[in-house]
């Protein structure tokens, strides 16, 4: 399969639309931060430091201290595909990210986007 161009793209550039997405919605940096850190297991400081370091989607899920097993519960359509259906392990991490930030956009409280 070829590598998808936005795996070499720095996280850093995606994540401040996830912030204005949300806020957008009158959601908060905050709860973007926190979504990130409950599906990746990065602490607030490591999270900040990926940021400030520009690296990649590719490493940015690669050096994930610890994905959260909670997140095989996402379900749903991210850009007409369902997250749950995609194989490439990858792509799924980054989908599984994209559906947690639409869900907070839409206004689903927390605790359901967090899967508690």
């Amino acid at each position: 399969m070829a590598r998808q161009h936005i795996y070499k793209m720095s996280f850093a550039s995606v994540y401040h639309h996830y912030v204005a997405k949300a806020e957008k919605k009158g959601s908060t940096k905050e709860e973007v931060d926190e979504i990130i850190r409950w599906l990746t297991g990065y602490s607030q400081e490591e999270f900040e430091a990926q940021l400030e370091k520009q690296v990649d989607f590719e490493t940015f899920f690669s050096e994930a201290p610890r994905l959260n097993p909670l997140r095989t519960l996402i379900k749903g359509v991210v850009c007409g595909v369902r997250v749950e259906e995609i194989e490439e392990p990858l792509m799924r991490e980054i989908r599984y990210l994209d559906k947690l930030i639409d869900e907070l956009a839409k206004g689903k409280p927390m605790d359901k986007i967090l899967r508690k």
